[in-house]
């Protein structure tokens, strides 16, 4: 045997687990793939000081625990040599064949994206994890392994880093290890990042379990005793075990569901392992004949099997002591899918191909890749992991009784997508256990969901709903719709909201710069012209106020826009109107407002000379007012101006108003108006085709504080989609 493997500690400690489930032939490719790696990093040292042949190592040891092949533990081994050391790719295509090269290859690429932001650089990373993933699940499975470890030794980095990493594993690698069943990777990612992100809370329900101690333990024994004691009398070969909820899962329940320590039912459980789904049933009328069972908390995850593959009995009884606790029962091979999840199939030598549910079961990766080859965004990709991975799902039915699996908060929306896309563009509302209910109403589990559609062969799916659905599938759908259905109505709708953002960003162009400005950003994502480029805002391929910092940094470097120079014929004159606004400049002026852009006190304004009629008073970000001044016919006409600082005077403004088109909303809105004392001048509504109404009310109101105050109660009434100030 080589002697870097007999000095090694860390690898004979492997080499043993290796030996119980590994043939010769296997043993030595690991054997191969450790001396190639150990001569690799030889100099290197993590940050915490200890040699950096450790973290692949141990890496590679949670692999074995988790049952995974040779190739897999040989690759974990490798995984960093291709980033960090002068091995190559080539050299281990060569030395281990293109599965191996493979394996490694869709790891370190993770790493290695060169794009501007930390954002983009996460997107782009996930990104890539998942077009590996597709190919080989086993490239995810050595990822989570390498995220474990560094966990583990997370509080050797910079405190920033730390959270940042452990923020990043809750949000991404967490629910990832939660989708593949792998819970014994899952529930300590979570711990570990609990942990860093609130030490304060973690601290807390750790002492809260501590101060249980020898009475937690005593009571699980008592329990396990008395259900072993009825069960082998019944049951022939039950394994009866008990375990205390994960810091993690008590986290959750106490600080997002704002419940006390006591208050949670689940801190202790008792699993039953049994040889048969039968078995199963006998031993669930067992537990119910021995304690009283709390209503409500019966699962069936054995009829109905979690998205990730688990399959168990879920009750919750009362003990004689008065103590909730939560019985879980499973067959064998249920059990071995409830801790290692896919990683099962290499662990009981099954292998990726052997189970022709295989693929069925992984079909959430594909649908994750669909959707985001849908956005032309790549930070959109962290909110649909975000969305679409979430620990919790809801089982709804179907009139037929078939189960739709959605994550937690989904729509009924999301549910008729689910069902198929035509169902989802010929929506027209649904019914929740035969009730009518609003399209932004979020299913239950449990609930029976019938989806009323539309006979009208035009009908499609409003753009409103892309901001009321919570999976990426619909999303995804919609989007597809109306980028195949509806390009010049997305044209239009794009060109609309690019010239309202550029107004907001104080972006003025002449229609040839702006033609050449536009073509270069679109260029820049990846578009063969401006229509594309309008169409996809238009569609929701991307999201405009995202692109907006870039392309206004973009319009700085070309067109140097510097702050509007204001001229002031004589600074020691002075006037100050009854209005409230100090024009410096000009004695004794009349002062009238624009009503292009309605300024009102707090907005930076600038003063016009007019022809016989005073000056007129503009906003600074006001589409008449040229930028630069020094660009306008009569430069010298444009005037220094600023509010007065006692001004108390009232103001008329416009707000124009996005909605769904429902009844009750302009009452909602006049009440809102009304209970903050504001007078209504005027309103108008305009109704467009996709079912949302554009509202424009004209109130007073005493300044911008008062005014930003006012749009935001009425954005919180029920189906108000926006609000903006008119003219700005």
């Amino acid at each position: 045997m080589d002697s870097e493997i007999i000095n090694n500690e860390g690898y004979k400690e492997l080499r043993t687990m290796l030996a119980e489930s590994h043939t010769p032939e296997e043993m030595a490719v690991v054997d191969k793939a450790f001396t190639l790696a150990n001569e690799a990093h030889k100099d290197q040292r993590r940050i915490s000081g200890e040699p950096y042949i450790t973290h692949p190592i141990e890496v590679a040891k949670v692999l074995v625990r988790l049952g995974m092949d040779a190739q897999s533990i040989a690759a974990a081994l490798l995984h960093d040599t291709v980033e960090d050391t002068d091995v190559t790719l080539d050299m281990i295509k060569d030395d281990f064949g293109e599965d191996i090269a493979f394996l490694v290859d869709g790891v370190t690429k993770l790493g290695k994206v060169p794009l501007s932001t930390k954002e983009e650089i996460q997107a782009e990373n996930i990104r890539k994890m998942l077009l590996a993933m597709s190919r080989d699940i086993r490239v995810i499975i050595i990822k989570l392994a390498d995220r474990l470890h560094n966990m583990r030794t997370i509080s050797a980095m910079s405190p920033q880093k730390t959270r940042d990493i452990s923020l990043e594993t809750i949000e991404i690698y967490a629910p990832i290890a939660h989708r593949l069943g792998i819970r014994a990777i899952k529930d300590e990612l979570e711990d570990l990042a609990i942990r860093t992100l609130d030490p304060v809370a973690y601290k807390d329900i750790e002492d809260s379990i501590k101060s249980k101690g020898q009475s937690s333990t005593e009571f699980l024994e008592k329990i396990k005793s008395k259900i072993d004691e009825r069960v082998s009398s019944i049951v022939p070969n039950a394994k009866i075990s008990g375990r205390i909820k994960s810091v993690h899962g008590i986290y959750r329940k106490m600080y997002m569901q704002n419940k006390n320590f006591d208050e949670i039912y689940d801190i202790f459980a008792v699993r039953v392992i049994v040889d048969s789904v039968t078995d199963c049933y006998n031993v669930l009328g067992i537990i119910h004949d021995m304690y009283k069972p709390i209503i409500g908390r019966f699962k069936d995850y054995i009829s109905t099997p979690k998205p990730n593959m688990y399959q168990s009995l879920h009750t919750t009884v009362i003990g004689t002591e008065g103590i909730p606790f939560e019985v879980q029962i499973r067959t064998w091979e249920m059990h071995h899918t409830a801790e290692y999840g896919v990683a099962a199939h290499w662990k009981y030598k099954l292998g990726i191909n052997s189970n022709g549910k295989f693929e069925e079961k992984l079909a959430w990766v594909r649908q994750l890749l669909e959707s985001q080859q849908e956005s032309e965004s790549v930070e959109d990709i962290v909110q649909t992991i975000k969305s679409d991975l979430v620990p919790d799902d809801v089982l709804v039915y179907t009139p037929k009784g078939d189960i739709i699996t959605l994550p937690a908060g989904s729509t009924v929306i999301d549910f008729a997508y689910a069902i198929h896309s035509a169902v989802g563009n010929k929506m027209q509302g649904a019914k929740v256990d035969g009730r009518i209910v609003p399209i932004d109403y979020k299913v239950n589990t449990g609930e029976i969901v019938d989806i009323i559609t539309s006979s009208n062969p035009n009908k499609g799916p409003s753009r409103d709903w892309l901001k009321i659905v919570r999976t990426s599938e619909a999303r995804t759908k919609i989007r597809s719709w109306f980028k195949k259905e509806r390009r010049e109505e997305n044209i239009a709708e794009g060109k609309l909201e690019v010239e309202r953002e550029f107004r907001r960003s104080y972006i003025r162009l002449s229609e040839e710069e702006l033609q050449q400005f536009l073509t270069k950003i679109a260029a820049r994502q990846h578009f063969a012209n401006v229509d594309d480029f309008y169409a996809a805002i238009g569609y929701g391929g991307i999201t405009l106020i995202k692109l907006m910092p870039r392309i206004k940094d973009e319009y700085s470097r070309q067109f140097k826009t510097d702050e509007p120079k204001l001229v002031a014929p004589d600074s020691k004159k002075v006037s100050r109107s009854k209005e409230g606004v100090i024009v410096e400049g000009i004695d004794n002026c009349l002062i009238k407002f624009s009503r292009c852009c309605h300024p009102l006190p707090g907005d930076p304004i600038v003063g016009f000379i007019t022809r016989g009629h005073g000056v007129s008073i503009h906003t600074q970000s006001c589409t008449n007012v040229p930028k630069p001044i020094s660009s306008a016919a009569e430069p010298e006409r444009w005037i220094k101006a600023s509010w007065d600082k006692s001004v108390k005077s009232e103001f008329k403004s416009t707000l124009d108003i996005y909605c769904l088109d429902r009844v009750g909303m302009l009452a909602d809105i006049s009440s809102i108006l009304a209970n903050m004392h504001v007078m209504i001048y005027d309103i108008s509504i305009r109704n467009s085709k996709d079912g949302r109404n554009q509202l424009s009310v004209t109130i007073t109101v005493n300044g911008v504080e008062h005014l930003n105050s006012v749009t935001a109660k009425i954005g919180k009434v029920n189906g108000v989609l926006g609000v903006e100030r008119s003219g700005i």
